[in-house]
């Protein structure tokens, strides 16, 4: 506290305005509805159902968007709540049914969080409407007041959200995505500038840290969760792929600033057009409306491919090597440019389209992007369906104890099991005492409020206003145990106005939190208890170990007789399992024994492989040259000893690391064999062919190189800096 007194400290706290808003919005919406239909219509039924109604979605939801979007969220929890009110209604006859009800319900709305925070941040609304009437006393003749108190709950906070200011936001994605790419813009004309010779390497790297400051904003696990582009919706995944074509584009601009490579004007002219290209995709992403297809670099990227190939004769592999990292750069801001006017909603232009295409969901129907992300989590190894399973497991076996011992209010068991229930035991174990805490301290004071108080209804309606707006706006900013003490007290001044109170009531509660606690508990130690921490080690390695696979995959794709597998499948789908593990990962307290590890810089050859591959592709396949058969073979070799790194990678990160010392990044332009090939023998084949062998081994080459570099920081093993900070999660 300072001398401006506990009010002005408690304002000045982080997040004071947000959960004074949530406090005012659940007051409102809740409590308002709640004291109309008790006391203006006399249905206790119908009121309660009015509160919980809106609770949820006050205090635990968490939606994205802003006005009439998040509206239209919010408004779906009106026919899931009448759908799930009505299932614990009719199963609430017997326990069993009532827990295999809860079980399939708690699987369900979790799961379908994959789907993004629409979905995400509605599940434990979702929960709670089906947990409210799956209780004793089995009354399905009230089941149309119940519907009737839910309607009355949905429809009143959706009106309370749109009166009220909104308050302090997030930063958008949108925008902080658009930031960074106008950083990697200056960061590209300063690597232009001092490909001629113009820029200092100070200057160099002041614009490479503000490109890294701005590209680290836009991961995943540092935007808020409500604003995060997760969904499978065609503008979220366009913005995902935006964002990692900018990280391609910033690898290759370290690239060129980190050897010199000697000047080029034509070089120059490159960077510059994809400099320009990205500030102008960047104002299409902050204001959601999409132009037209880049044209000025497309032009500009077919002459500097017509000017590489004139004189191949006189050309070094060190130029080779120079010039197909600029392509590489143009082509990634080609790339982007398109998923930043997909991600307003433009139709997919025509050369971006194709079996082998960059952006396959642009012309797939909504339910098929949906059904195909749900299945990339249908695997054990899955951190989100772990998530799902162990809350089911948790609720199905709280009900069914609650049941047994017949628990007065067995509603508060499960919604403590639900609230305290954390993704890994050593979280949940951290939240069980400031719970038990601030439940016996809420306990303690309703108890003295009830026998000083007696059954006075009036008291209870003056008071509980003041105590919810009190207790949600400031318990959160004090504490766990204040919460929960707030939450008790809440609850028992709300139920004294609709059974006849007594002082066992928060008795009843305390018992509650504690078997709902414990439950929670031995749920969070016995399914998964080390939560991401148990999946991220090996779910980067296996990205590692299948992007070893997709680099030779990928390289004989390009040759004239290609297999028709799809090479980056399963690298992509590696990829997704890692990134859900690494940003659950960021919310779990970590070890105290366990230093942070580098996880980003782990995942960068994977996100190379990944999106160099995939340009690639699209470049060539169709319609560009295929690499010569000589060539397939040489860089073939030159795929598989790259994939030999990454593998040697993965089996660092695995803890299996090998018994001689880390790899060396010994990949020189100059002791290239594929180059050497390439500019000694210009006139046996074609320029494109030799062009396409300098861009194909650029990018393995450099997928070496964060390769190596992953193996070298990881065999350390003593490291606690959180290195390789450009990579996204």
């Amino acid at each position: 506290m300072t001398r401006a007194g506990p009010w002005r400290w408690l304002a000045r706290q982080p997040g004071a305005a947000k959960y004074g808003r949530r406090a005012l919005w659940g007051a409102l919406a809740g409590l308002g509805g709640f004291s109309v239909v008790r006391y203006g219509f006399e249905q206790h039924v119908m009121a309660l159902y009015a509160l919980f109604g809106a609770l949820p979605l006050t205090l635990f939801s968490q939606i994205p968007g802003r006005g009439r979007h998040r509206s239209r969220i919010l408004l779906t929890a009106l026919p899931a709540g009448l759908v799930l009110v009505t299932a614990g209604t009719l199963l609430a006859a017997h326990s069993w049914s009532a827990a295999i009800g809860l079980f399939f319900v708690a699987f369900t709305v979790s799961y379908l969080g994959v789907g993004g925070p629409g979905a995400g941040g509605l599940a434990t609304s979702f929960q709670l409407y089906y947990l409210l009437p799956c209780f004793p006393p089995y009354a399905p003749d009230t089941l149309g007041q119940r519907l009737g108190g839910i309607a009355i709950g949905v429809l009143l906070a959706v009106l309370v959200d749109r009166l009220l200011p909104p308050g302090p936001l997030p930063a958008t994605y949108r925008s902080l995505l658009s930031d960074a790419m106008a950083a990697v813009a200056d960061y590209a004309d300063s690597t232009a500038r001092l490909t001629i010779g113009a820029a200092v390497g100070d200057e160099v790297s002041r614009s490479k840290a503000a490109a890294d400051r701005a590209l680290q904003a836009t991961r995943l696990s540092r935007v808020e969760a409500p604003e995060r582009p997760t969904s499978a919706s065609l503008r979220d995944r366009a913005l995902i792929d935006t964002r990692a074509a900018l990280r391609h584009i910033t690898t290759q601009l370290d690239r060129l600033a980190a050897r010199p490579y000697g000047t080029d004007s034509g070089a120059a002219t490159i960077l510059d057009r994809s400099a320009a290209a990205l500030r102008r995709a960047a104002r299409v992403v902050a204001d959601g409306r999409a132009g037209a297809p880049e044209s000025e670099l497309t032009a500009a990227l077919a002459g500097y491919w017509e000017v590489r190939g004139r004189d191949l004769a006189a050309t070094s592999p060190r130029s080779l090597r120079r010039d197909a990292i600029v392509h590489a750069t143009g082509g990634a801001t080609l790339l982007l440019a398109e998923g930043a006017r997909l991600s307003c909603g433009a139709p997919l232009d025509e050369r971006w389209r194709g079996p082998a295409g960059p952006f396959p969901y642009a012309v797939s129907s909504r339910p098929a992007r949906w059904w195909r992300r749900l299945r990339v989590h249908l695997t054990p190894r899955s951190v989100l369906l772990q998530n799902a399973l162990r809350g089911a497991i948790a609720l199905f076996g709280a009900r069914l104890i609650v049941g047994a011992l017949d628990l007065p209010h067995g509603f508060w068991a499960l919604l403590t099991t639900l609230s305290l229930m954390r993704t890994s035991a050593s979280d949940t174990r951290g939240a069980l005492l400031p719970a038990f805490v601030g439940t016996a301290a809420g306990a303690v004071v309703a108890t003295a409020v009830v026998m000083l108080v007696g059954d006075v209804p009036a008291f209870y309606i003056a008071v509980a206003p003041v105590v919810f707006l009190v207790g949600f706006a400031v318990g959160p900013l004090l504490g766990p145990a204040w919460t929960q003490g707030a939450l008790t007290l809440t609850l028992v001044v709300i139920f004294a106005q609709v059974v006849p109170t007594n002082a066992r009531l928060p008795a009843v509660r305390l018992m509650d939190v504690v078997i709902g606690g414990s439950i929670g508990a031995a749920a969070s130690m016995l399914a998964w208890p080390r939560g991401a921490q148990g999946e991220l080690r090996r779910g980067v390695a296996e990205f590692l170990a299948r992007c070893a696979e997709g680099c030779v995959a990928v390289t004989q794709r390009l040759g004239p007789r290609f297999p028709d597998e799809p090479p980056l499948h399963p690298a992509v789908r590696a990829m997704q399992l890692a990134q859900a593990a690494y940003t659950q990962h960021r919310t779990e307290r970590a070890l105290p024994q366990s230093p942070p590890l580098p996880w980003e810089l782990a995942m960068a050859p994977g996100y190379t492989t990944v999106s160099g591959g995939q340009l690639l592709l699209a470049r060539h396949t169709s319609a560009g040259p295929s690499l010569p058969e000589a060539a397939v073979d040489e860089l073939t070799a030159l795929a598989r000893r790259v994939a030999g790194d990454c593998a040697r990678a993965a089996e660092t990160i695995r803890g299996q690391r090998p018994a001689s010392a880390p790899a060396r990044d010994d990949y020189g332009a100059e002791e290239s064999a594929v180059l050497r090939h390439g500019v000694r023998h210009p006139l046996v084949r074609s320029a494109p062919e030799v062009l396409l062998i300098a861009d194909v081994e650029a990018w393995l080459t450099g997928i070496a190189h964060e390769a190596v570099r992953v193996e070298q920081v990881f065999a350390g093993a003593d490291t606690g800096s959180d290195q390789g900070a450009d990579v996204a999660s």
